[in-house]
């Protein structure tokens, strides 16, 4: 079972799409990620596409997101990397707070300060969900039956007599 993750900051134009980026591309397997503003943003930073294409990544399909667009369905747990108190309409989603520094309007390098923290607090995200994860069930080999298909026969001379 995934986790459906909502990724929360206030313009949903660098923190969260980073975040968004790395556990689509990374966590696949047990995150559906998805992504959020306070206060949406009308593009994504040219700035955060750029480093996060420095790393494989594409956010061409994603964009800006008001709060309300991702609850539906309802995430199992929010990260809130906007800095803010998390509004009422998400009180009772299990959170978490990611300290990140907003690089909007920052250089570059500042851009990838923040990509390289966003990465290592993913990665250990990652780590944490598929422990929760069940334990696949192990198949079971039953054992051989006692009676041989030969019991009963008799051998002379390797041969069955």
């Amino acid at each position: 079972m995934k986790h459906r993750v909502l990724f929360l900051c206030v313009g949903n134009s660098c923190r969260s799409q980073m975040a968004e980026g790395f556990a689509r591309t990374y966590g696949h397997d047990c995150i559906e990620a998805v992504s959020a503003g306070l206060s949406p943003a009308m593009i994504i930073d040219p700035n955060t596409k750029a480093v996060m294409g420095e790393r494989g990544i594409s956010l061409e399909e994603q964009f800006p997101k008001p709060i309300e667009l991702a609850l539906v369905p309802v995430p199992t747990m929010l990260i809130n990397m906007s800095g803010a108190a998390l509004p009422n309409l998400v009180a009772a989603i299990p959170s978490e707070t990611w300290r990140v520094r907003d690089p909007i309007g920052e250089v570059l390098g500042v851009h990838r300060e923040v990509r390289d923290q966003v990465e290592g607090l993913m990665m250990n995200l990652i780590l944490r969900l598929r422990q929760q994860r069940p334990a696949p069930v192990q198949a079971t080999v039953a054992p051989a039956s006692p009676v041989s298909p030969v019991a009963g026969k008799r051998f002379k001379f390797g041969r069955m007599a």
